[in-house]
C-alpha cells in the first residue's frame, strides 16, 4: 500500500502556509522511501485524508497536528526520528533533570540563590551531549529521516 498524495495549494494558501506544507511534504517522500508495515501507512493515510479535507482557514493547524500525530507513530512503531530530535528533546530535559538540581545545590553550597543559573546552561549542554550522541546512534543504525522539524 501507497502513503496518498497532499492535495496542491490554492491561491488563497499564504506564505507561512507554504512552508509548514513543503515540510510536510518532504516527510511523507523521506517515509515512501523506508519500509513501513500496511497499518501504519493507513493510519498515515487517515491523517493525510483529514488534512486534505479541511478547510484554508484551518489548514495550517491541521498540518501541524497531522505532521505531530505521524512523526510521534513513526517514532513509536519504527523508531524512525527526524534529523536533532534527540539533542532537542534533551535540551529541555538537561535543563530540568540535570540544570535545575546543580543551579540548586551550588546556590544552597554558597549562600547565594542567584547562582540558581548558573545550572541552567550546564544542563542544557549535558542534555544536548546525551541527545547528540543517540542522534548519532539513530544515523548508524538507519533510524534517521532526511528531515529537521523546526
Amino acid at each position: 500500500m501507497e502513503i496518498k498524495e497532499l492535495k496542491p495549494l490554492t491561491p488563497d494558501h499564504k506564505e507561512i502556509v507554504l512552508r509548514s506544507y513543503e515540510r510536510f511534504k518532504h516527510l511523507l517522500i523521506e517515509l515512501r522511501k523506508k519500509e513501513i508495515p500496511v497499518a501504519l501507512v493507513n493510519a498515515i493515510n487517515v491523517e493525510i485524508d483529514h488534512v486534505n479535507s479541511v478547510s484554508v482557514a484551518d489548514f495550517k493547524k491541521s498540518l501541524r497536528k497531522a505532521q505531530a500525530n505521524i512523526l510521534k507513530m513513526v517514532e513509536k512503531e519504527l523508531k524512525l526520528v527526524p534529523k536533532n530530535y534527540y539533542r532537542n528533546t534533551w535540551l529541555a530535559v538537561g535543563m530540568a533533570a540535570f540544570g535545575i538540581p546543580f543551579g540548586t545545590a551550588l546556590g544552597m553550597s554558597t549562600d547565594n540563590m542567584a547562582l540558581l543559573g548558573v545550572g541552567l546552561p550546564l544542563g542544557m549542554a549535558i542534555g544536548m551531549a546525551i541527545g547528540n550522541q543517540m542522534d548519532q546512534k539513530a544515523i548508524k543504525e538507519g533510524r534517521q529521516l532526511n528531515i529537521e522539524i523546526t
